[in-house]
């Protein structure tokens, strides 16, 4: 198993753990020791959209990208050199925030015991004091969003493909407080993004039907609290379900964050991706730390998993 090391950039702080758990001997059974783990490093990505990929005069890659290459084909192995470029402000970035730092490292695990898929991450936590607080309820919040092959954007760029240049803060907005979509909700987009031109009720329908969403998990951290969990669907907009399919536990020791993501293998109803051998599954990582909110986060290219065996980043094995 490969050796990780963190960068441990605040005091040891107590030993805090809180979890929830659907049923008894799942997530909290597993020897995660024994899974091997992937280094995935999130970037700060500033004001850099889909829409911003895709122009050429803004992103040198951009022919290369529309022909179908995906972000990490080109650049991985860049995501530190990129997110502290960003972050200085010296490009898509017109609000920089001190000291916030450019990257982050987190390592992840998957596994799954029959029943449910679960998700580990680990990282290191800069630090929370002197940010500016832009969510006051939460210290840290993580996002895992995933697809099951049926959404391009996310096979080629994770979550990124969510992210378009008139979300709120980003910069064609015009003020209004547009989440994240899909562009395929949209009548029309361009270079500014879709806006409000949505498309029919029926429409929607239509593509959730045929899967053409994503699905997310997050979790909202505070130290000394049990975590809270949220899920829903990215499409037409980010909604959040009323009633998570997913439970998290979380634990903070030494400056160290480690989150599990447990969710059933199919979870009926609308939304849901089903976890299934024999498919490719696309997802990325965000993180909002230091009371980050909206764009101020960082995010990671796509990367994949699989179920028990196949070709992908990480592979799901039952434990």
């Amino acid at each position: 198993m490969k050796k990780i090391l963190f960068r441990t950039t605040i005091a040891a702080t107590a030993f805090v753990v809180f979890g929830f758990f659907s049923t008894p001997g799942t997530a909290q059974d597993i020897n995660w020791d024994s899974v091997e783990g992937k280094q995935i490093t999130l970037l700060y990505p500033g004001q850099g959209s889909w829409e911003w990929a895709l122009t050429k005069s803004t992103h040198s890659g951009a022919a290369k990208f529309r022909q179908g290459k995906k972000c990490n084909e080109c650049h991985e192995g860049e995501e530190q050199d990129i997110g502290n470029l960003i972050v200085s402000g010296e490009k898509l970035e017109p609000q920089p925030i001190e000291r916030k730092r450019g990257f982050i490292q987190v390592n992840v695990k998957v596994a799954h015991d029959g029943e449910n898929f679960h998700m580990r991450l680990e990282w290191t936590e800069q630090g929370i004091n002197g940010f500016p607080a832009m969510d006051p309820d939460y210290e840290t919040k993580v996002t895992v969003m995933f697809d099951d092959g049926t959404v391009a954007e996310a096979k080629r760029a994770g979550c990124w493909g969510t992210c378009h240049d008139d979300a709120t803060g980003m910069a064609s907005s015009s003020g209004s407080e547009l989440k994240k979509y899909l562009s395929k909700s949209r009548v029309k987009n361009t270079r500014t993004g879709g806006g409000t031109n949505y498309k029919t009720d029926t429409e929607i329908a239509a593509l959730a039907a045929a899967g053409t969403f994503l699905e997310f998990w997050q979790a909202k951290l505070n130290h000394s609290q049990a975590p809270v969990a949220v899920d829903g669907h990215i499409l037409k907009s980010r909604d959040e379900n009323e009633t998570p399919a997913i439970t998290v536990t979380s634990q903070f020791q030494h400056g160290t964050w480690v989150v599990v993501f447990s969710r059933p293998l199919e979870v009926p109803g609308d939304y849901r991706k089903a976890i299934v051998p024999g498919k490719t599954y696309s997802f990325g990582i965000a993180i909002h730390e230091a009371y980050a909110a909206k764009r101020f986060h960082h995010v990671s290219f796509e990367h994949t998993f699989v179920l028990d065996r196949g070709d992908a980043d990480l592979v799901a094995k039952s434990r």
